[in-house]
């Protein structure tokens, strides 16, 4: 196979082999940084279970937040049935 080394977007087995690099390497750098991501809000949990948070209850909020409010209340009223029939 002759590489036609003029050209930026070499063919290589009918791959554009560096748009190919380009988006591996672009993934790559992003999962290095949601792994540091990752750290960061582990330390930030750390740091409000220090200062005397319940770590849980802050993850459920968070989860909450993320949430419509029509599908938080569901969730809620259905928690509150499931410990209800539980005894709780």
């Amino acid at each position: 196979m002759v590489m036609d080394h003029s050209n930026t977007t070499t063919q290589i087995g009918g791959i554009a082999a560096e748009r190919l690099r380009s988006i591996i390497e672009r993934i790559e750098r992003l999962e290095r940084e949601r792994g540091e991501l990752a750290n960061d809000i582990k330390d930030i949990y750390a740091e409000a279970k220090s200062a005397g948070f319940d770590v849980t209850v802050l993850r459920r909020i968070i989860r909450a937040r993320k949430q419509e409010p029509s599908e938080v209340e569901e969730q809620e009223a259905l928690f509150d049935t499931y410990r209800h029939a539980l005894g709780m």
